[in-house]
């Protein structure tokens, strides 16, 4: 039998705690109380596309399972339409982070499995930690007693990154992956990129494998040249 990674590892280098910029206050420290201790706050986070929702859910599960505990992430567009059996399969972990709420918003049968689940949960003294678009109010739930449900979770709201804060994120990743970003090309990236930190990381990805397959440095004209951006 070949020898098992450290199940952390399967969750990206680029979603763990110290890699998120921009998290409100307090956040963070929530986040980490709910990943390892039993029977933490369960949180919501919000937030519009492309702020790090998921990033922190990923997080949440590699931190869980660095502390020794068990956990799940399961992104409930891809269980839409049967999430009862999903949710069933996740609960002898001892977090579990359901991204997406809105994804199963306005199905009946889904957001009565949702709220099963969520009683069930609570129960076993689980963890659970959600994501959505919007706030709990926000979504077109049909379901009264599961609106009222997450509202009971403690709330955390996502904003889009400023310039500033996107500049540290494209440099945090960058160094991750041993790719020098000067100012320059920082710049040029910054006006040319999408806003959202998945499109970015994608990015650098793509900029990894070209610079290291042409032996060049990360450069304004190497930029254009890959990515066939006018200057």
């Amino acid at each position: 039998m070949s020898a098992q990674l450290p199940l952390a590892l399967r969750y990206s280098p680029d979603q763990r705690f110290e890699t998120f910029v921009g998290a409100p206050a307090g956040a963070i420290a929530a986040l980490q109380a709910l990943a390892e201790r039993p029977a933490a706050d369960w949180l919501y986070v919000s937030g519009p596309p492309g702020v790090g929702k998921t990033h922190l859910a990923l997080a949440a599960c590699a931190a869980a399972e660095q502390a020794g505990r068990r956990a799940a992430y399961l992104p409930l567009v891809a269980a839409a339409g049967r999430l009862r059996e999903a949710l069933e399969a996740l609960e002898g972990n001892d977090l579990i982070a359901l991204d997406g709420v809105g994804a199963i918003a306005g199905d009946r049968d889904d957001e009565i499995a949702l709220f099963d689940f969520h009683n069930r949960a609570r129960s076993a003294a689980l963890n659970v930690l959600y994501t959505a678009d919007a706030m709990p109010d926000g979504l077109p739930l049909t379901l009264p007693d599961l609106r009222s449900r997450l509202s009971q979770c403690v709330r955390i709201a996502l904003a889009p990154l400023y310039d500033e804060g996107r500049r540290e994120v494209l440099r945090l990743r960058a160094q991750r992956r041993g790719l020098a970003l000067d100012e320059a090309a920082l710049d040029w990236l910054l006006k040319r990129v999408d806003r959202d930190l998945g499109s970015l990381t994608a990015l650098l990805d793509k900029l990894d494998r070209e610079s290291l397959a042409a032996q060049r440095r990360v450069t304004v004209p190497f930029l254009r040249q890959i990515l066939g951006a006018e200057s």
